[in-house]
């Protein structure tokens, strides 16, 4: 088992919008980027009585994603997920450089 820091979060946490939770039980969105860690891989949680199981867990540049990537998130295109993050965190800015965790996950 590789060595992964401590969780900065719940992972009831890891999937919470409304519209999100919808495209993970529609198998649509299969990943999560946080700036922390939520749940280590096999780890299971539950969204509206459907139970997803976390498949892989690392650490990726936010430059590195690409419209393939804003899709398994749950978005057709990585300008629209841009747009929804900055929008949804007030006064942040788009760092190509900056980290964030990758949860993947499956319907179990």
């Amino acid at each position: 088992m590789q060595n992964y820091p401590e969780k900065t979060c719940s992972i009831d946490r890891l999937v919470t919008h409304t519209k999100l939770v919808e495209a993970a039980l529609a198998g649509k969105k299969t990943q999560q980027r946080r700036n922390g860690v939520y749940g280590y891989p096999n780890e299971e949680f539950e969204l509206e009585g459907v139970t997803f199981v976390i498949t892989d867990l690392k650490q990726e540049r936010l430059g590195d994603m690409t419209d393939v990537e804003a899709q398994a998130e749950g978005y057709p295109t990585l300008a629209m997920y841009k747009d929804l993050i900055l929008r949804m965190h007030a006064g942040m800015k788009w760092d190509d450089d900056g980290v964030a965790w990758v949860h993947s996950f499956a319907i179990k």
